[in-house]
């Protein structure tokens, strides 16, 4: 009988345990102003965009939207750059699938990608003809 009350309390005491773990999880919003001037170096491009993407700290996923209008000419690529800091260049962190407007995507992060997203050391970054190292850019940061 002790046998039988021990593993009903350990099954009570467990199954609450289990679901903290899963309240721990965080939905974290990051977003980033996409323009000329914030590319390295500056450009003088009159066009604009936004990323915003969600990340989930239990699954490690991201779910990313950019946006852009009023490039220079079609975009040839689009990528998250990191880790660096505004005023610095990084290499892809994350390619996007197309680089057409509206972008969309998830991906799951390693340990260290995420640090960096969410430490503000990714950008979104738009490549055009005119402007092959990056026409607008933003800095990702919640």
């Amino acid at each position: 009988m002790k046998k039988a009350v021990c593993l009903a309390s350990a099954m009570v005491f467990a199954i609450p345990l289990g679901l903290m773990g899963r309240a721990a999880a965080e939905m974290i919003k990051l977003q980033a102003e996409l323009k000329g001037s914030n590319e390295v170096p500056p450009n003088a491009s009159s066009g604009s965009g936004k990323a915003e993407a969600t990340f989930d700290t239990a699954s490690k996923v991201l779910t990313y939207t950019v946006t852009y209008s009023g490039l220079t000419g079609p975009a040839l690529g689009a990528h998250f750059h990191g880790p660096s800091e505004p005023g610095k260049n990084a290499g892809i962190a994350l390619p996007f699938k197309s680089a057409q407007s509206p972008i969309q995507g998830t991906a799951t992060l390693s340990d260290a990608h995420a640090a960096d997203l969410l430490g503000g050391r990714w950008y979104a970054n738009i490549h055009t003809a005119a402007n092959p190292g990056g026409e607008l850019r933003g800095q990702m940061v919640k």
